[in-house]
C-alpha cells in the first residue's frame, strides 16, 4: 500500500499513456465477410509466386533461429539496387526501422518534425522516445520545404518525409529533396520514407538512395509490404551512413527478422518481373479511377503512389462519413482519413480491376442518392 492507503501497481513511464494509438484501416464488415478491402495500400496482385514458394520451404526448419544479419537478404537487395550490403538493415517492416531511429538518436527535450498529413506513424515513434513531434504545414496537401526547415530549432534532431506521402500520395520532386537536406544542419537525420516508391513513374522523383549514400545524416527506409504483396510477414529495409547503422545494431533484436521471411523476401526482391507487372497495373488503374470520381463531380488529389485521396461533398447527404457507409453495406471497405485531418476524405487503395469498377460504381449511385 501506498503512504495515502491506496494499493500499489506497476505504472507505465510518464509521458507514454499520452501516446496516440495507431489506428489501422478497417479490415472487416460487421455481418458480412467484405468483397473489396482498398483500405490499407495492399497490392491485389498478391505476393509472386517465387516468394511464396521461397515461404513454403522453410516450413521444414522452425526450430533453427534465422541469420539474425540477414546477410543474404542484404546482398539480394543490394544485388538489384546496386547498394553495398553494408550499408542495409533489416527490419520487422519498415515501422521497426523508423522505431530503432528514434529510440537512438532521440531522447526527452528532443524534437522532430514531419508534415501536416504525414503518416500517423511518425508522431508514435517520436512520443515513444521521449521527444516532442513538430507539425510543419502543408501546401497544396504536399509536403511543404520552407515550412519544415522553419520549424528547426537547436531541439530538432529528426526530420521524418514520406515520399510519396500517405495518406495524400503527393510527392516531392528530387530538387526539393536536396534543398531540404541542405538546409538542415548536419546533427539533424532526414528520414526518407519510400514505401511507394516502386508505383513512382515521375522523372523527377529520388528514392534517397543518393542521399544516403553521400551523406551522414540521411536514412532512406523502403518495406516489401506494398508492391511485393509480404504485408503479412513484416519485411523492411533502410540504407544509412555506417555510423547510424552502428547505432541502430545496438539496439536492434537479435533475430528480428524470420528465417521464413528472409527467404520470401530474397525471392520476391529478385523477381523483378513481377514487380513490373504491378506497376503496369497501378499505372492503367491509378489515372482510369481517378478520372472516373471527377467525372462524378469528387475532388482527387493528384497520386504517384497505388492511392488516390478522394473529397466528398459539403452536402447533406454527400459527406464522406456517409460514403463511408454506403460503401462497407456493399461490401467495399475504403479508408477513413480523419485522423490525419483530412475528415471529409476516404483514401482508397488502387485494388483489382472488378474492385475499382465496383467502387465508382457504387458512389455514382450514392452521389445520385439512391438507395
Amino acid at each position: 500500500m501506498s503512504s495515502d492507503g491506496q494499493a500499489l501497481r506497476p505504472q507505465p513511464r510518464e509521458g507514454l499513456m499520452n501516446i496516440p494509438l495507431y489506428i489501422p484501416g478497417k479490415a472487416e464488415i460487421d455481418g458480412a465477410a467484405p468483397i473489396h478491402k482498398l483500405s490499407s495500400n495492399e497490392t491485389p496482385l498478391g505476393a509472386s509466386a517465387k516468394a511464396v514458394d521461397a515461404y513454403r520451404q522453410l516450413a521444414g526448419n522452425l526450430e533453427l533461429y534465422p541469420d539474425g544479419g540477414s546477410a543474404l537478404l542484404r546482398e539480394a537487395i543490394g544485388e538489384v539496387h546496386g547498394l553495398h550490403p553494408d550499408r542495409i538493415l533489416c527490419g520487422a517492416g519498415s515501422d521497426e526501422i523508423l522505431s530503432l531511429l528514434s529510440y537512438a538518436f532521440m531522447e526527452r527535450g528532443d524534437e522532430a518534425i514531419y508534415s501536416e498529413h504525414g503518416f500517423s506513424y511518425y508522431p508514435i515513434v517520436i512520443m515513444a522516445a521521449g521527444a516532442t513531434p513538430v507539425v510543419a504545414r502543408e501546401s497544396n496537401l504536399t509536403t511543404d520545404v520552407d515550412a519544415i526547415l522553419a520549424a528547426v530549432t537547436e531541439r530538432t534532431k529528426m526530420v521524418f518525409i514520406a515520399n510519396p506521402n500517405n495518406p495524400t500520395g503527393t510527392y516531392l520532386p528530387s530538387s526539393e529533396i536536396r534543398r531540404l537536406h541542405a538546409g538542415l544542419p548536419g546533427n539533424v537525420i532526414l528520414v526518407l520514407d519510400a514505401a511507394y516508391a516502386e508505383y513512382v513513374t515521375r522523372s523527377d522523383y529520388e528514392t534517397g538512395i543518393e542521399l544516403a549514400a553521400t551523406s551522414e545524416n540521411v536514412v532512406m527506409t523502403r518495406t516489401f509490404s506494398k508492391i511485393y504483396g509480404l504485408a503479412n510477414l513484416r519485411l523492411g529495409w533502410c540504407y544509412a551512413p555506417t555510423a547510424i547503422l552502428e547505432a541502430l545494431y545496438r539496439l536492434k533484436e537479435p533475430f528480428n527478422v524470420t528465417g521464413a521471411t528472409q527467404a520470401a523476401g530474397v525471392a520476391a526482391i529478385r523477381d523483378q518481373d513481377f514487380v513490373r507487372a504491378a506497376v503496369a497495373h497501378n499505372t492503367e488503374w491509378l489515372p482510369k479511377v481517378s478520372e472516373a470520381l471527377e467525372a462524378l463531380g469528387l475532388r482527387v488529389t493528384p497520386s504517384v503512389g497505388n492511392f488516390i485521396l478522394i473529397h466528398f461533398l459539403d452536402e447533406p447527404g454527400k459527406s464522406a462519413a456517409e460514403a463511408d457507409a454506403y460503401l462497407l453495406k456493399r461490401g467495399c471497405v475504403l479508408r477513413q482519413v480523419g485522423a490525419y485531418g483530412l475528415p471529409n476524405a476516404l483514401r482508397m487503395t488502387i485494388g483489382s480491376a472488378e474492385a475499382c469498377e465496383t467502387v465508382v460504381g457504387h458512389l455514382a449511385k450514392f452521389l445520385k442518392g439512391e438507395a
